[in-house]
């Protein structure tokens, strides 16, 4: 059935008061907001309350507005002490590990997809290749995992979401046979560079005002909005002129963090409050999709891509860049194991999803039962995998 406004916001509503009022209890289980969110959109969906559309435009501007929130608002949280100290393990992450990553599931793709073309399994590898830390927040917040692992899980995550970008954008125009790849590229190289230099000229514009603002500054009740604020004025200006907006909303988020280290904590509370609702409201309505989308190919062969992605995929391609790195085996396997894919990925799909790619429903389904099984698969095991490592740590000390 289609909902009106009042049962949309009624659902809505349920849905993220459940989420709150069992926050705290979830954060010591093995279940998670995320797990629980998918499971209502798909559970709602089964039984007909809901009835999700993959090409309408809302189903695109809630995830694209996620992904924008949540790139701010990692953007904010990166430290620039531990950047420093901790920059090997997240710069070959992103460097190697993404890059292998989106090759072996390209190969995967082609393999067990014969009707994708290279284009079209190189463009589900890119769709797959960023993570997300939302899936796994037991991981990136829990005291007991150590500090580089958690800084490293984060920072990737954060900085690949944007990263991958222009890799996804470049295979769709491959795979549509729009256009010269190399001009394509050479587009998407100047736009990713004029949406950091947009993110970084209005974080320093913002961060010169605070201290200027008029009446002796802003109300304490505003500081959360005039962040937020920043994050979309540098999505929206680069996405209108010539400049990636998500990598500008990013990069605004580090720059403002670095300009001020004193920034009011509102900023990022809020900035974190406001980035949560969208992202259950995002999980919710892609358990949703899934439903709508359903899955008639060979079951076997996605259970088999399936399990390629999340258990040799991204394990091998981190153990690969982490040849040489300094770091106890545990904290190895632990990120390697940790690469969930959720908001950016999904906002990829759907991007493929209303594209003239000739096999676009194909790379949708793929790409969506991967987004679902990780969500379910990385949000079970956060807090296992937290325990874990604590007591691997303990018995080598």
């Amino acid at each position: 059935m289609d909902l009106g406004f009042p049962e949309a916001l009624l659902v809505l509503g349920l849905l993220l008061t459940l989420a709150a009022a069992l926050s705290g209890w979830l954060h010591g289980t093995v279940l998670s907001i995320s797990v629980l969110s998918v499971v209502a959109g798909v559970g709602l969906a089964l039984l007909g309350v809901v009835e999700a559309d993959p090409h309408a435009e809302i189903v695109v501007f809630l995830v694209e507005l996620a992904l924008i929130l949540t790139l701010f608002s990692d953007g904010l949280f990166v430290e620039s002490e531990l950047l420093r100290e901790h920059w090997g393990p997240p710069a070959r992450a992103l460097v190697v590990a993404m890059p292998v990553t989106l090759v072996l599931l390209a190969l995967a793709g082609k393999a067990l997809f014969p009707a994708l073309s290279w284009a079209e399994a190189f463009l589900l590898g890119a769709v797959l290749s960023p993570t997300d830390p939302v899936v796994t927040s037991a991981v990136v917040t829990a005291e007991r995992v150590p500090r580089v692992v958690r800084h490293t899980l984060n920072l990737e995550s954060g900085l690949n979401d944007g990263l991958a970008l222009p890799f996804v954008l470049f295979f769709l125009v491959l795979a549509a046979a729009q256009g010269n790849a190399a001009r394509e590229a050479a587009e998407l190289a100047g736009e990713a560079a004029l949406g950091a230099l947009i993110g970084i000229a209005l974080a320093v514009v913002a961060s010169r005002l605070l201290p200027r603002l008029p009446g002796g500054g802003m109300e304490r009740k505003y500081e959360g909005a005039y962040a937020l604020g920043l994050g979309f004025v540098a999505f929206g200006l680069a996405d209108v002129t010539y400049g990636n907006g998500l990598i500008a909303a990013f990069v605004a988020g580090i720059a403002l963090a670095a300009a001020r280290h004193d920034i009011p904590e509102a900023f990022q509370e809020f900035s974190e409050s406001a980035s949560a609702v969208f992202q259950i409201a995002t999980f919710f309505v892609f358990g949703a999709l899934v439903v709508a989308t359903s899955w008639d190919g060979s079951v076997p062969r996605l259970l088999l891509f399936i399990a390629f992605a999340l258990l040799v995929a991204r394990p091998a391609a981190v153990l690969l860049s982490f040849l040489g790195v300094d770091l106890p085996r545990p904290h190895k396997l632990f990120i390697a194991w940790f690469g969930p894919k959720g908001v950016a990925s999904m906002l990829f799909a759907l991007l493929v999803l209303s594209s003239t790619v000739r096999e676009r429903a194909l790379v949708f389904d793929v790409a969506s039962f991967v987004i679902l099984a990780s969500i379910l698969a990385h949000g079970l095991t956060d807090t296992v995998g937290a325990r874990w490592i604590e007591r691997r740590l303990q018995a080598q000390s």
